[in-house]
Protein backbone atom coordinates (compact mmCIF):
# COMPACT_ATOMS: atom_id res chain seq x y z
CA UNK A 1 0.00 0.00 0.00
CA UNK A 2 2.77 2.48 0.91
CA UNK A 3 4.65 1.58 -2.47
CA UNK A 4 1.15 2.55 -4.23
CA UNK A 5 1.19 5.77 -2.40
CA UNK A 6 4.52 6.98 -3.58
CA UNK A 7 3.90 5.48 -7.11
CA UNK A 8 0.78 7.15 -7.58
CA UNK A 9 1.79 10.77 -7.07
CA UNK A 10 4.65 10.35 -9.40
CA UNK A 11 2.48 8.70 -11.97
CA UNK A 12 0.28 11.47 -12.15
CA UNK A 13 3.09 14.21 -12.40
CA UNK A 14 4.62 12.31 -15.10
CA UNK A 15 1.35 13.17 -16.87
CA UNK A 16 1.73 16.22 -18.69
CA UNK A 17 -1.59 18.01 -19.82
CA UNK A 18 -1.77 21.01 -22.52
CA UNK A 19 -3.77 24.14 -22.16
CA UNK A 20 -4.86 26.70 -24.37
CA UNK A 21 -6.00 30.12 -24.84
CA UNK A 22 -7.23 32.46 -27.37
CA UNK A 23 -5.64 36.10 -28.51
CA UNK A 24 -6.93 37.95 -26.01
CA UNK A 25 -6.13 38.88 -22.24
CA UNK A 26 -9.19 37.34 -20.69
CA UNK A 27 -8.43 33.93 -22.52
CA UNK A 28 -4.37 34.04 -21.44
CA UNK A 29 -5.42 34.92 -17.61
CA UNK A 30 -7.73 31.98 -17.79
CA UNK A 31 -5.56 30.04 -19.19
CA UNK A 32 -2.96 30.92 -16.93
CA UNK A 33 -5.04 30.19 -13.56
CA UNK A 34 -6.17 26.93 -15.32
CA UNK A 35 -2.36 25.84 -15.54
CA UNK A 36 -1.53 27.40 -11.64
CA UNK A 37 -4.22 25.30 -10.55
CA UNK A 38 -3.58 22.02 -12.29
CA UNK A 39 0.20 22.94 -10.96
CA UNK A 40 -1.43 23.35 -7.29
CA UNK A 41 -2.85 19.83 -7.62
CA UNK A 42 0.99 18.27 -8.39
CA UNK A 43 -0.30 18.11 -12.39
CA UNK A 44 2.78 19.13 -15.01
CA UNK A 45 0.94 21.44 -17.41
CA UNK A 46 2.19 23.71 -20.13
CA UNK A 47 0.25 26.73 -21.16
CA UNK A 48 -0.05 27.59 -25.13
CA UNK A 49 -1.00 30.98 -25.29
CA UNK A 50 -2.77 33.08 -28.10
CA UNK A 51 -3.53 30.38 -30.36
CA UNK A 52 -5.53 32.12 -32.46
CA UNK A 53 -9.57 32.57 -32.65
CA UNK A 54 -12.43 29.80 -31.21
CA UNK A 55 -12.66 27.59 -34.34
CA UNK A 56 -8.39 27.13 -33.77
CA UNK A 57 -8.88 25.91 -30.32
CA UNK A 58 -11.80 23.73 -30.78
CA UNK A 59 -10.29 21.92 -33.26
CA UNK A 60 -6.93 22.08 -31.60
CA UNK A 61 -8.31 20.55 -28.52
CA UNK A 62 -10.78 17.47 -30.70
CA UNK A 63 -7.93 16.65 -31.94
CA UNK A 64 -5.58 16.29 -28.49
CA UNK A 65 -3.62 18.75 -29.37
CA UNK A 66 -4.48 20.58 -26.17
CA UNK A 67 -6.29 19.31 -23.10
CA UNK A 68 -8.28 22.34 -21.77
CA UNK A 69 -9.32 25.98 -22.76
CA UNK A 70 -11.73 28.46 -21.73
CA UNK A 71 -14.79 28.90 -23.16
CA UNK A 72 -18.26 30.69 -22.88
CA UNK A 73 -21.51 29.35 -23.47
CA UNK A 74 -23.12 31.26 -25.85
CA UNK A 75 -20.49 30.73 -28.20
CA UNK A 76 -20.43 27.27 -27.54
CA UNK A 77 -24.02 26.87 -28.38
CA UNK A 78 -24.31 28.90 -31.34
CA UNK A 79 -21.22 28.77 -32.73
CA UNK A 80 -19.18 25.63 -31.98
CA UNK A 81 -22.65 23.09 -31.59
CA UNK A 82 -24.91 25.02 -33.46
CA UNK A 83 -27.54 24.53 -31.03
CA UNK A 84 -28.86 27.50 -29.40
CA UNK A 85 -31.48 26.46 -27.44
CA UNK A 86 -29.76 24.07 -25.87
CA UNK A 87 -30.16 23.39 -22.00
CA UNK A 88 -27.11 22.74 -20.00
CA UNK A 89 -27.22 18.64 -19.75
CA UNK A 90 -27.87 18.54 -23.74
CA UNK A 91 -24.94 20.72 -24.02
CA UNK A 92 -23.14 17.89 -21.58
CA UNK A 93 -24.22 15.37 -24.15
CA UNK A 94 -22.96 16.74 -27.14
CA UNK A 95 -19.61 17.22 -25.81
CA UNK A 96 -19.45 13.94 -24.78
CA UNK A 97 -19.91 12.90 -28.58
CA UNK A 98 -17.34 14.76 -29.09
CA UNK A 99 -15.06 13.33 -26.74
CA UNK A 100 -15.23 16.60 -24.48
CA UNK A 101 -16.95 17.66 -21.32
CA UNK A 102 -17.00 21.51 -19.45
CA UNK A 103 -16.79 22.22 -16.13
CA UNK A 104 -19.97 24.46 -14.76
CA UNK A 105 -19.55 28.65 -14.98
CA UNK A 106 -16.65 29.93 -13.58
CA UNK A 107 -18.93 32.72 -11.69
CA UNK A 108 -19.21 35.46 -14.63
CA UNK A 109 -20.99 35.72 -17.74
CA UNK A 110 -18.36 37.59 -20.49
CA UNK A 111 -21.42 38.44 -23.40
CA UNK A 112 -20.64 40.51 -26.36
CA UNK A 113 -22.07 44.31 -26.10
CA UNK A 114 -21.81 47.11 -28.13
CA UNK A 115 -19.96 50.50 -27.09
CA UNK A 116 -19.59 53.98 -27.81
CA UNK A 117 -17.26 56.97 -26.33
CA UNK A 118 -19.80 58.53 -23.32
CA UNK A 119 -19.10 61.70 -25.29
CA UNK A 120 -20.74 60.52 -28.55
CA UNK A 121 -23.29 58.43 -27.22
CA UNK A 122 -24.28 61.68 -25.73
CA UNK A 123 -24.16 63.98 -28.76
CA UNK A 124 -26.14 61.83 -30.67
CA UNK A 125 -28.80 60.71 -27.89
CA UNK A 126 -27.67 56.83 -28.90
CA UNK A 127 -28.73 54.23 -25.81
CA UNK A 128 -29.57 51.34 -27.46
CA UNK A 129 -28.72 48.77 -30.29
CA UNK A 130 -31.86 49.36 -31.80
CA UNK A 131 -31.10 53.50 -32.17
CA UNK A 132 -28.18 52.25 -34.31
CA UNK A 133 -30.56 51.38 -37.12
CA UNK A 134 -30.93 55.18 -37.60
CA UNK A 135 -27.37 56.02 -38.03
CA UNK A 136 -26.46 54.61 -41.46
CA UNK A 137 -23.06 57.32 -41.23
CA UNK A 138 -21.72 55.91 -38.16
CA UNK A 139 -18.30 53.60 -38.57
CA UNK A 140 -18.50 50.64 -37.15
CA UNK A 141 -15.03 48.70 -36.63
CA UNK A 142 -15.38 45.33 -35.38
CA UNK A 143 -13.22 42.41 -34.57
CA UNK A 144 -12.52 40.25 -37.26
CA UNK A 145 -13.98 37.27 -35.63
CA UNK A 146 -17.41 38.90 -34.51
CA UNK A 147 -17.65 39.19 -38.17
CA UNK A 148 -17.83 36.05 -39.12
CA UNK A 149 -19.45 34.55 -36.11
CA UNK A 150 -22.70 32.89 -36.25
CA UNK A 151 -23.59 34.40 -32.80
CA UNK A 152 -21.46 38.05 -33.99
CA UNK A 153 -22.37 40.43 -36.64
CA UNK A 154 -24.24 38.55 -39.32
CA UNK A 155 -27.07 37.53 -36.95
CA UNK A 156 -26.97 41.09 -34.69
CA UNK A 157 -27.22 42.78 -38.15
CA UNK A 158 -30.52 40.70 -39.03
CA UNK A 159 -31.79 40.80 -35.54
CA UNK A 160 -31.75 44.83 -35.63
CA UNK A 161 -32.00 45.63 -39.02
CA UNK A 162 -29.00 47.62 -38.86
CA UNK A 163 -27.45 49.31 -42.76
CA UNK A 164 -23.81 50.20 -41.54
CA UNK A 165 -20.86 48.00 -42.99
CA UNK A 166 -18.48 47.51 -40.94
CA UNK A 167 -14.59 47.07 -40.93
CA UNK A 168 -12.47 44.41 -39.48
CA UNK A 169 -9.83 44.89 -36.98
CA UNK A 170 -8.17 43.84 -34.14
CA UNK A 171 -9.82 44.00 -30.72
CA UNK A 172 -7.07 45.64 -28.57
CA UNK A 173 -6.88 47.95 -31.44
CA UNK A 174 -10.39 49.23 -31.32
CA UNK A 175 -10.45 51.18 -28.26
CA UNK A 176 -7.41 53.27 -29.44
CA UNK A 177 -9.70 53.63 -32.81
CA UNK A 178 -12.69 54.81 -30.60
CA UNK A 179 -10.32 57.52 -28.96
CA UNK A 180 -9.15 59.04 -31.45
CA UNK A 181 -12.74 58.95 -33.70
CA UNK A 182 -11.41 57.09 -36.44
CA UNK A 183 -14.47 54.75 -35.37
CA UNK A 184 -17.65 55.26 -33.57
CA UNK A 185 -18.97 51.88 -32.75
CA UNK A 186 -17.17 48.80 -31.90
CA UNK A 187 -17.92 45.36 -30.13
CA UNK A 188 -16.59 44.43 -26.72
CA UNK A 189 -16.71 41.92 -23.82
CA UNK A 190 -18.74 42.47 -20.65
CA UNK A 191 -15.13 41.94 -18.21
CA UNK A 192 -13.32 44.20 -20.38
CA UNK A 193 -11.18 46.89 -18.03
CA UNK A 194 -11.70 49.17 -21.02
CA UNK A 195 -14.56 50.16 -20.67
CA UNK A 196 -14.68 51.79 -17.30
CA UNK A 197 -11.13 53.17 -18.13
CA UNK A 198 -12.08 54.90 -21.21
CA UNK A 199 -15.37 55.86 -19.68
CA UNK A 200 -17.65 54.01 -22.68
CA UNK A 201 -21.10 53.91 -23.38
CA UNK A 202 -22.18 50.24 -23.15
CA UNK A 203 -25.28 50.29 -25.68
CA UNK A 204 -28.35 48.70 -24.20
CA UNK A 205 -29.21 45.04 -26.22
CA UNK A 206 -32.79 46.01 -26.28
CA UNK A 207 -34.47 43.23 -28.08
CA UNK A 208 -32.41 40.67 -26.38
CA UNK A 209 -30.15 39.40 -28.94
CA UNK A 210 -27.01 38.03 -27.16
CA UNK A 211 -27.37 34.67 -25.27
CA UNK A 212 -25.57 33.66 -21.85
CA UNK A 213 -22.27 33.86 -22.17
CA UNK A 214 -21.18 31.82 -18.92
CA UNK A 215 -17.11 31.02 -18.53
CA UNK A 216 -16.14 27.45 -18.57
CA UNK A 217 -13.59 25.45 -19.21
CA UNK A 218 -13.58 22.83 -21.93
CA UNK A 219 -11.51 19.80 -21.82
CA UNK A 220 -10.83 16.05 -23.17
CA UNK A 221 -12.66 13.36 -21.10
CA UNK A 222 -9.40 11.17 -21.25
CA UNK A 223 -8.55 13.66 -18.64
CA UNK A 224 -10.61 12.06 -16.47
CA UNK A 225 -8.22 8.79 -15.84
CA UNK A 226 -4.92 10.67 -17.69
CA UNK A 227 -4.96 13.53 -15.29
CA UNK A 228 -7.70 13.18 -12.50
CA UNK A 229 -6.25 15.81 -10.35
CA UNK A 230 -6.08 18.37 -12.97
CA UNK A 231 -9.79 17.91 -13.79
CA UNK A 232 -10.62 18.08 -10.03
CA UNK A 233 -7.93 21.32 -9.64
CA UNK A 234 -10.78 22.66 -13.30
CA UNK A 235 -13.77 22.03 -11.20
CA UNK A 236 -12.91 23.35 -8.08
CA UNK A 237 -12.43 27.03 -9.99
CA UNK A 238 -16.23 27.01 -10.49
CA UNK A 239 -18.27 29.94 -8.91
CA UNK A 240 -14.67 31.41 -7.84
CA UNK A 241 -14.38 34.56 -10.19
CA UNK A 242 -17.39 36.57 -9.89
CA UNK A 243 -17.59 39.86 -12.82
CA UNK A 244 -16.11 42.53 -10.93
CA UNK A 245 -13.01 40.24 -10.00
CA UNK A 246 -12.33 39.39 -13.76
CA UNK A 247 -12.72 42.66 -14.39
CA UNK A 248 -9.61 43.25 -11.74
CA UNK A 249 -7.63 40.47 -13.11
CA UNK A 250 -7.80 41.99 -16.64
CA UNK A 251 -7.17 45.42 -15.29
CA UNK A 252 -4.00 44.45 -13.62
CA UNK A 253 -2.46 42.89 -16.73
CA UNK A 254 -3.86 45.60 -20.00
CA UNK A 255 -3.88 48.63 -17.51
CA UNK A 256 -1.06 47.98 -15.00
CA UNK A 257 0.97 46.00 -17.04
CA UNK A 258 1.14 42.86 -15.23
CA UNK A 259 2.28 39.62 -16.21
CA UNK A 260 -0.46 36.99 -16.72
CA UNK A 261 1.27 34.66 -14.95
CA UNK A 262 1.75 37.08 -12.10
CA UNK A 263 -1.79 37.74 -11.81
CA UNK A 264 -2.95 34.37 -11.94
CA UNK A 265 -0.72 33.34 -9.35
CA UNK A 266 -1.59 35.89 -7.11
CA UNK A 267 -5.06 34.92 -7.62
CA UNK A 268 -4.61 31.53 -6.46
CA UNK A 269 -1.92 32.61 -3.77
CA UNK A 270 0.73 30.97 -5.07
CA UNK A 271 4.20 32.30 -5.29
CA UNK A 272 4.58 34.42 -8.16
CA UNK A 273 7.01 32.72 -11.17
CA UNK A 274 10.16 33.59 -11.90
CA UNK A 275 10.22 35.90 -15.03
CA UNK A 276 12.67 35.13 -17.46
CA UNK A 277 14.69 39.11 -18.88
CA UNK A 278 14.77 40.79 -21.73
CA UNK A 279 17.50 38.77 -23.12
CA UNK A 280 16.79 35.47 -22.09
CA UNK A 281 13.43 36.35 -23.90
CA UNK A 282 15.32 37.24 -27.18
CA UNK A 283 17.04 34.42 -26.83
CA UNK A 284 14.53 32.21 -27.02
CA UNK A 285 12.50 33.52 -29.91
CA UNK A 286 15.26 33.84 -31.84
CA UNK A 287 15.93 30.13 -31.61
CA UNK A 288 12.46 29.40 -32.72
CA UNK A 289 12.54 31.94 -35.72
CA UNK A 290 15.57 30.08 -36.75
CA UNK A 291 13.85 26.55 -36.53
CA UNK A 292 10.79 28.24 -38.58
CA UNK A 293 12.84 29.84 -41.08
CA UNK A 294 15.74 27.82 -41.40
CA UNK A 295 13.36 24.16 -41.50
CA UNK A 296 11.28 25.63 -44.31
CA UNK A 297 14.01 27.21 -46.40
CA UNK A 298 15.88 24.02 -46.35
CA UNK A 299 12.91 21.64 -47.01
CA UNK A 300 11.89 24.60 -49.84
CA UNK A 301 15.25 24.01 -51.66
CA UNK A 302 15.32 20.16 -51.79
CA UNK A 303 12.06 20.46 -53.83
CA UNK A 304 12.36 24.50 -55.60
CA UNK A 305 15.33 23.93 -57.08
CA UNK A 306 14.66 20.38 -58.98
CA UNK A 307 11.12 22.14 -60.36
CA UNK A 308 13.31 25.36 -61.55
CA UNK A 309 15.48 23.06 -63.58
CA UNK A 310 12.69 20.89 -64.44
CA UNK A 311 10.35 24.41 -65.93
CA UNK A 312 13.65 25.20 -67.53
CA UNK A 313 14.23 22.29 -69.32
CA UNK A 314 10.55 21.44 -70.07
CA UNK A 315 9.35 24.88 -71.46
CA UNK A 316 5.33 23.62 -71.56
CA UNK A 317 5.57 21.95 -68.23
CA UNK A 318 7.85 24.94 -66.81
CA UNK A 319 4.82 27.18 -67.64
CA UNK A 320 2.36 24.93 -65.20
CA UNK A 321 4.93 24.69 -62.44
CA UNK A 322 5.25 28.69 -62.68
CA UNK A 323 1.52 29.34 -62.52
CA UNK A 324 1.07 26.68 -59.88
CA UNK A 325 3.77 28.13 -57.07
CA UNK A 326 2.87 31.71 -58.31
CA UNK A 327 -0.54 31.23 -57.33
CA UNK A 328 0.76 29.65 -53.92
CA UNK A 329 1.99 33.36 -53.23
CA UNK A 330 -1.06 35.26 -54.06
CA UNK A 331 -2.79 33.59 -51.09
CA UNK A 332 -2.78 35.26 -48.05
CA UNK A 333 -0.26 34.32 -45.91
CA UNK A 334 -2.68 34.04 -42.48
CA UNK A 335 -4.89 32.23 -44.57
CA UNK A 336 -2.31 29.52 -45.89
CA UNK A 337 -0.92 29.09 -41.67
CA UNK A 338 -4.73 28.32 -41.21
CA UNK A 339 -5.12 25.75 -43.72
CA UNK A 340 -1.97 23.66 -42.23
CA UNK A 341 -3.64 23.15 -38.71
CA UNK A 342 -6.02 20.44 -40.09
CA UNK A 343 -2.99 18.64 -41.82
CA UNK A 344 -0.19 19.10 -39.20
CA UNK A 345 -2.34 20.24 -36.01
CA UNK A 346 -1.10 23.65 -34.04
CA UNK A 347 2.22 24.37 -32.98
CA UNK A 348 5.99 24.50 -35.57
CA UNK A 349 4.35 21.83 -37.71
CA UNK A 350 1.69 23.68 -39.60
CA UNK A 351 4.24 27.18 -39.74
CA UNK A 352 6.97 25.56 -41.29
CA UNK A 353 4.31 23.77 -44.32
CA UNK A 354 3.20 27.34 -44.59
CA UNK A 355 6.65 28.62 -44.98
CA UNK A 356 7.72 25.89 -47.29
CA UNK A 357 4.96 26.67 -49.68
CA UNK A 358 5.81 30.64 -49.33
CA UNK A 359 9.28 29.78 -50.45
CA UNK A 360 9.01 27.85 -53.55
CA UNK A 361 8.34 30.54 -55.84
CA UNK A 362 11.44 32.87 -55.68
CA UNK A 363 13.25 30.04 -55.46
CA UNK A 364 11.74 28.12 -58.77
CA UNK A 365 11.60 31.68 -60.65
CA UNK A 366 15.10 32.58 -60.02
CA UNK A 367 16.65 28.61 -61.14
CA UNK A 368 14.14 28.97 -64.06
CA UNK A 369 15.19 32.79 -65.01
CA UNK A 370 19.21 31.96 -64.34
CA UNK A 371 19.40 28.70 -66.62
CA UNK A 372 17.13 30.00 -69.54
CA UNK A 373 18.89 33.28 -69.23
CA UNK A 374 22.20 31.52 -69.99
CA UNK A 375 23.66 32.69 -73.39
CA UNK A 376 22.70 29.98 -75.92
CA UNK A 377 26.26 29.93 -77.10
CA UNK A 378 27.10 28.94 -74.03
CA UNK A 379 25.03 26.01 -74.15
CA UNK A 380 26.28 25.14 -77.16
CA UNK A 381 29.45 25.16 -76.67
CA UNK A 382 29.33 22.90 -73.68
CA UNK A 383 27.19 20.96 -76.20
CA UNK A 384 29.61 20.49 -79.08
CA UNK A 385 32.11 19.48 -76.01
CA UNK A 386 30.22 15.99 -75.70
CA UNK A 387 29.72 16.72 -71.89
CA UNK A 388 26.79 14.70 -71.22
CA UNK A 389 23.08 16.47 -70.03
CA UNK A 390 24.46 16.28 -66.18
CA UNK A 391 27.55 17.35 -66.64
CA UNK A 392 26.84 20.32 -68.34
CA UNK A 393 24.29 21.05 -65.62
CA UNK A 394 26.53 20.77 -62.61
CA UNK A 395 29.91 21.96 -64.29
CA UNK A 396 28.65 24.83 -66.25
CA UNK A 397 24.45 26.02 -66.10
CA UNK A 398 24.55 25.78 -62.63
CA UNK A 399 27.64 27.60 -61.90
CA UNK A 400 26.60 30.08 -64.27
CA UNK A 401 23.23 30.72 -62.99
CA UNK A 402 24.12 30.77 -59.31
CA UNK A 403 24.00 34.33 -58.85
CA UNK A 404 20.46 34.29 -60.07
CA UNK A 405 19.07 30.93 -57.73
CA UNK A 406 21.04 32.36 -54.85
CA UNK A 407 19.09 35.58 -54.98
CA UNK A 408 15.82 34.23 -55.07
CA UNK A 409 17.13 32.13 -52.13
CA UNK A 410 17.92 34.93 -50.24
CA UNK A 411 14.70 36.43 -50.98
CA UNK A 412 12.99 33.51 -50.16
CA UNK A 413 14.71 33.74 -46.95
CA UNK A 414 13.74 37.50 -46.06
CA UNK A 415 10.38 36.92 -46.88
CA UNK A 416 10.30 33.97 -44.45
CA UNK A 417 11.61 35.94 -41.75
CA UNK A 418 8.81 38.16 -41.76
CA UNK A 419 6.04 36.12 -42.52
CA UNK A 420 7.30 33.61 -39.94
CA UNK A 421 6.33 36.20 -37.03
CA UNK A 422 2.81 34.75 -38.01
CA UNK A 423 3.24 31.69 -36.45
CA UNK A 424 2.93 32.79 -33.17
CA UNK A 425 -1.03 32.79 -33.97
CA UNK A 426 -0.80 29.42 -33.96
CA UNK A 427 1.46 28.34 -31.07
CA UNK A 428 4.61 28.36 -33.43
CA UNK A 429 6.39 30.88 -31.14
CA UNK A 430 9.03 33.00 -32.67
CA UNK A 431 9.54 36.51 -32.79
CA UNK A 432 5.73 36.57 -33.07
CA UNK A 433 4.93 36.05 -30.01
CA UNK A 434 5.95 39.30 -28.14
CA UNK A 435 4.94 41.32 -30.96
CA UNK A 436 1.15 39.94 -30.63
CA UNK A 437 1.56 40.29 -26.65
CA UNK A 438 2.10 43.75 -27.63
CA UNK A 439 -0.59 44.81 -29.49
CA UNK A 440 -2.81 42.56 -27.56
CA UNK A 441 -1.73 44.90 -24.37
CA UNK A 442 -0.75 48.19 -26.13
CA UNK A 443 3.00 48.11 -24.84
CA UNK A 444 5.42 49.46 -27.74
CA UNK A 445 8.47 48.20 -25.83
CA UNK A 446 7.00 44.27 -25.87
CA UNK A 447 6.22 44.57 -29.97
CA UNK A 448 10.08 46.23 -30.14
CA UNK A 449 11.28 43.00 -28.81
CA UNK A 450 10.29 41.04 -31.43
CA UNK A 451 10.19 43.64 -34.22
CA UNK A 452 13.77 44.93 -33.70
CA UNK A 453 15.53 41.14 -33.36
CA UNK A 454 13.13 40.27 -36.55
CA UNK A 455 14.64 43.52 -38.58
CA UNK A 456 18.28 42.31 -37.59
CA UNK A 457 17.49 38.76 -38.46
CA UNK A 458 16.18 39.55 -41.83
CA UNK A 459 19.12 42.18 -42.58
CA UNK A 460 21.61 39.34 -41.21
CA UNK A 461 20.69 36.78 -43.51
CA UNK A 462 20.60 39.05 -46.69
CA UNK A 463 24.56 39.57 -45.31
CA UNK A 464 25.11 35.77 -44.92
CA UNK A 465 23.79 35.14 -48.25
CA UNK A 466 25.33 38.17 -50.09
CA UNK A 467 28.62 36.79 -48.61
CA UNK A 468 28.26 32.78 -49.53
CA UNK A 469 27.15 34.24 -53.12
CA UNK A 470 30.81 35.76 -52.78
CA UNK A 471 31.85 32.38 -51.67
CA UNK A 472 30.42 29.95 -53.99
CA UNK A 473 30.86 32.01 -57.17
CA UNK A 474 33.48 30.68 -59.15
CA UNK A 475 36.63 33.25 -59.57
CA UNK A 476 36.61 33.43 -63.13
CA UNK A 477 32.75 34.40 -63.00
CA UNK A 478 33.32 37.12 -60.09
CA UNK A 479 36.36 38.93 -62.44
CA UNK A 480 33.77 38.58 -65.34
CA UNK A 481 31.00 40.34 -63.02
CA UNK A 482 33.31 42.95 -62.16
CA UNK A 483 34.62 43.63 -65.92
Amino acid sequence: MLLCALIAPAAQAATAVTVGSKNFTEAVVLGEIAAGAGRQAGVEVDHQRQLGGTRILWRALEQGQIDAYAEYTGTLKQELLQRPDADPAQVRALLAEHGLAMTGSLGFENTYAFGMTRQRAAQLGIGTLSELRARSQLKLGLSNEFLQRADGWPGLREAYGLPQRPNGLDHDLAYRALQSGAIDVTDLYSTDAEIPYYDLQVLQDDRRYFPDYQAVFLYRLDLRQRAPAFVQALTGLEGRIDVQAMQRLNAQVKLEHREESQVAADFLGLAAPAQAGRAQRIAQRTWEHLGLVGLSLGLALLVALPLGVLAARRPRLGQLVLTCTGLLQTLPSLAVFVFMIPLFGIGARPAIAALFLYSLLPIVRNTHAGLTGIPRELRETASALGLPPRTRLWRVELPLALRTILAGVKTAAVINVGTATLGALIGAGGYGQPILTGIRLDDVGMILEGAIPAAVLALAVQGLFEALERLLTPRGLRLVARA
